[in-house]
């Protein structure tokens, strides 16, 4: 089969563009020959949320997330980003979205503050107000902590640097959407928390922010929503602590009585608690209780989905072999 643009399709009514939705996927399908990589992909993203994309290898993150930028066509399947089809998007509508790539290899002669502010030169005709205008590149260098490595050739940046200023290219023109693809890759952990504190401004700036990662410790601190993709199509969409609740996974509760160190493990920690109390009173100390991290339950959900896939597998093949 084709790989084909909706330009190719048949004609269909026009659905109404809700300015409040940055992002409106629907039924998003893409085929690579004869193999389905995405099999009806739907969620939406509104101004200044942060979705976190999380799946195993090969599930289609990457497939995703170049449709949405405009860089892959689909094969079916609606698509808006900013209100735009991506694949027909124009310079002013590209003026609008950054891109945060896993890596870039060029530009390595550039000083780091003049690369950013020749750059800035390319968004500054699509701005309309100081709110949208690119940033400046001295307070660019700062927001990504790299003041002191300002005049500093980019070939001479260390991997965790070049990782900052790869996120200073991707938000130089003040996007309104930013993809972000495994953006603290080879970060120590203080430029890691800095970068958390970045990204929580720019989502307070109303930057709508897509985020790719397998660090589900940093997913779970960064995302208002977590989408899980799995088999081709989002099996779970909701917070890490609506994804926890939907799977009804197990709490640790850790106390001490008596000098004694006691470990329970329950499905309603609040219950258990208020019996320890009853039971203990004030013997109880050092009490913890430590809910399904969001390792837990994503783990837990494409287990679950491919234990699903299995046993439909299986049905088929007896139903084909009788």
């Amino acid at each position: 089969m084709a790989v084909v643009d909706q330009a190719d399709a048949p004609a269909r009514e026009a659905r109404p563009v809700d300015e409040k939705i940055v992002l409106d996927v629907r039924d998003l399908r893409m085929r690579y020959g004869t193999k389905d990589v995405l099999t009806g992909v739907n969620f939406t993203a509104h101004p200044g949320e942060v979705v976190a994309l999380l799946g195993p290898n090969g599930a289609g993150k990457t497939t995703t997330i170049e449709i949405l930028e405009g860089f892959r066509m689909r094969s079916a399947g609606d698509v808006t980003v900013l209100g735009v089809a991506p694949a027909r998007g124009a310079e002013n509508w590209r003026a609008r979205v950054g891109v945060v790539l896993q890596s870039w290899r060029d530009h390595g002669k550039w000083k780091v503050r003049e690369l950013l502010a020749h750059l800035g030169l390319y968004y500054a005709p699509y701005s309309t107000d100081r709110i949208t205008r690119p940033w400046d590149a001295d307070e660019l260098v700062a927001a990504v902590g790299l003041t002191e490595h300002a005049d500093k050739k980019i070939s001479r940046l260390s991997g965790g640097q070049r990782r900052r200023l790869d996120v200073a290219i991707g938000i130089v023109g003040r996007p309104e959407l930013l993809f972000l693809d495994e953006p603290t890759a080879g970060f120590d952990p203080e430029a890691r928390r800095e970068f958390h504190d970045l990204v929580h401004r720019l989502a307070d700036q109303n930057t709508t922010i897509l985020l790719t990662t397998h660090d589900l410790d940093e997913a779970e601190k960064l995302a208002d929503r977590i989408l899980i993709l799995a088999g081709g199509t989002i099996i779970a969409d909701g917070s890490a602590d609506e994804l926890a609740r939907r799977m009804s996974t197990e709490a640790e509760v850790k106390w001490m009585v008596d000098g004694k160190r006691f470990v329970h493990s329950t499905n309603d920690a609040t219950e258990f608690v208020r019996q320890l109390f009853r039971e203990h009173d004030e013997q109880v100390s050092d009490l913890e209780v430590r809910r399904a991290s969001l390792e837990d339950t994503y783990m837990a959900m494409v287990r679950e989905f491919e234990a699903g896939r299995y046993e439909d597998a299986v049905r088929e093949f007896e139903v084909v072999t009788r």
